[in-house]
């Protein structure tokens, strides 16, 4: 998987660390949600939806998100999911193990036109 930042390096590295996987569904993860912030007021706050239709979803009249709720949903689960795993993954890497990031960088000359990329002392 290609990252465009560290940030994201690191969080490709502490996925791996989970023990379970993150809740797939719309409705397993706003009631995951719902748990982890004790409400579904401060759910949908979060999420910038009405507290109906949270609950909604946690009933299950509701079942496919549109894309964008979709979207922030998953990214609210997948940050709360399993934080003690994560940080005893940070500790373990900060201390001995150490981590591997895999970098990917295009360094490189573009010459103005009309003069060569010829390699020259810079």
């Amino acid at each position: 998987m290609v990252t465009k930042t560290v940030g994201e390096g690191l969080e490709n590295v502490l996925d791996k660390a989970l023990t379970r996987p993150v809740p797939k569904t719309a409705g397993a993860q706003m009631r995951f949600l719902v748990k982890q912030l004790k409400g579904t007021k401060e759910a949908a706050g979060l999420l910038g939806i009405s507290q109906r239709t949270v609950e909604r979803y946690v009933k299950g009249d509701i079942k496919k998100p549109r894309p964008d709720l979709a979207a922030r949903l998953y990214t609210e689960t997948h940050t709360r999911w399993q934080p003690k795993v994560k940080d005893r993954a940070k500790r373990a890497a900060a201390t001995s193990q150490g981590l591997m990031i895999d970098v990917r960088a295009r360094l490189g000359y573009e010459a103005p036109a009309g003069t060569t990329d010829e390699a020259r002392e810079r």
